[in-house]
């Protein structure tokens, strides 16, 4: 798959000012390798859960595979439309504090500054944001500001959404202006799956290269958490990416759930570590999936899950194996520490209770349960 990626990277054309352009795609119609019987099929999951992808993206597939990991990273399968889960599966209304705003642990808040990404994950915990009832995410950010310019004990601030690196790199840079205008916000953050979905949307971008270069400075660094959950997603033009936004002075890190059917194998877990490790973007968080409405296909066990964690770690070294196995729970991020034959030991890394911060949890084993929530406490009858 590499290959087509090359190919497509050497045939594609260019835009005036020359840069690579990939082609958006809406409809199932214009994904032409998929025949018009699974058309059919799938069209009423698109109905429900929006569908986008690019030519780019899509040369990933091995279209001769069923079961392949890229494919089911993008394009709909019919149990999506299981009666299962939330669309807000983590409460996240309940910590929005201004319009595009969440505050959940006191020294970071989240600015959803973009309804739109390179292309719709099937497995989205925030697939609510891409429905047309939305009106979580505003393009007006001042309301956003203001709040967090109110609350000095906030220092870390996350762009997300959506995909913040769609956004205009004239838009990026009045954002990122507006939050180093505030002096206790000491990192700024970047949640994006671009260069994974598109790398030439920094590669070939100078003017959102320069972006990086005034606002990452020493003393107060940008950071990309990107969104690799494959290792076949690092094509060379992907590697190309993420050594552009280093030589630009942005700090990379990754971030990933657990995908059934992608990367709940130790196998692949471990290559997308140690991959990601030698091209200067270590993992940070593996997050256990959210139990979000649509998602039933793509979930994974609590206890499977840090088996497969455990296991892929073990196969590493160093960087590749600092990763967190958490759940972010609506009570905060929630680490999975350690399973044994009668309990599930955990510990939270991050709470929305302040009180809860760094308290130790243990619950009985239950190899069916995918969330906090369907686990019983040891000190509950």
């Amino acid at each position: 798959m590499i290959l087509q990626a090359i190919e497509f990277a050497t045939a594609h054309g260019t835009s005036a000012n020359g840069r690579n352009r990939v082609k958006y795609v809406r409809r199932l119609e214009q994904v032409e390798d998929l025949t018009d019987e699974e058309r059919g099929r799938l069209q009423p999951v698109v109905d429900r859960f929006a569908f986008r992808a690019n030519d780019y993206y899509l040369t990933l597939i091995d279209w001769d595979d069923p079961g392949d990991p890229i494919r089911r990273l993008i394009i709909p399968c019919e149990e999506e439309l299981a009666d299962f889960g939330k669309l807000d599966a983590s409460n996240e209304s309940a910590i929005t504090v201004a319009p595009g705003v969440q505050h959940k642990y006191g020294d970071t808040a989240l600015l959803l500054c973009n309804e739109l990404c390179g292309a719709y994950c099937r497995y989205c915990f925030r697939k609510r944001l891409f429905m047309t009832t939305n009106a979580e995410v505003t393009t007006d950010i001042t309301p956003g500001l203001e709040y967090i310019a109110a609350h000095r004990e906030i220092n870390n601030v996350l762009l997300t959404g959506g995909d913040p690196l769609l956004m205009s790199p004239r838009r990026l840079r009045r954002t990122i202006a507006a939050l180093r205008a505030i002096p206790h916000v000491e990192i700024i953050r970047i949640g994006s799956k671009m260069p994974a979905f598109d790398p030439w949307r920094v590669l070939d971008n100078e003017e959102m290269q320069a972006v990086f270069r005034d606002f990452s400075t020493p003393e107060k660094r940008i950071y990309l958490m990107a969104h690799f959950d494959h290792p076949r997603e690092l094509t060379p033009e992907a590697i190309d990416g993420i050594a552009c936004l280093i030589d630009n002075g942005v700090i990379c890190c990754n971030q990933c759930p657990l995908i059934e059917g992608v990367n709940a194998d130790p196998d692949v877990l471990a290559e997308l570590y140690e991959k990601l490790s030698f091209a200067g973007c270590p993992p940070y968080y593996l997050f256990q999936g959210r139990p979000t409405a649509g998602n039933r296909p793509y979930e994974v066990p609590i206890v499977r899950g840090y088996q497969i964690y455990n296991h892929a770690i073990q196969r590493v070294s160093g960087l590749a194996a600092r990763a967190r196995f958490c759940m972010s729970h609506e009570s905060g991020k929630i680490q999975i520490l350690h399973v044994d034959n009668r309990y599930i030991y955990m510990k939270y890394h991050r709470a929305k209770d302040p009180r809860d911060l760094g308290r130790f949890v243990v619950c009985h084993r239950d190899d069916d349960a995918y969330w906090f929530d369907q686990l019983r406490p040891v000190d509950q009858v």
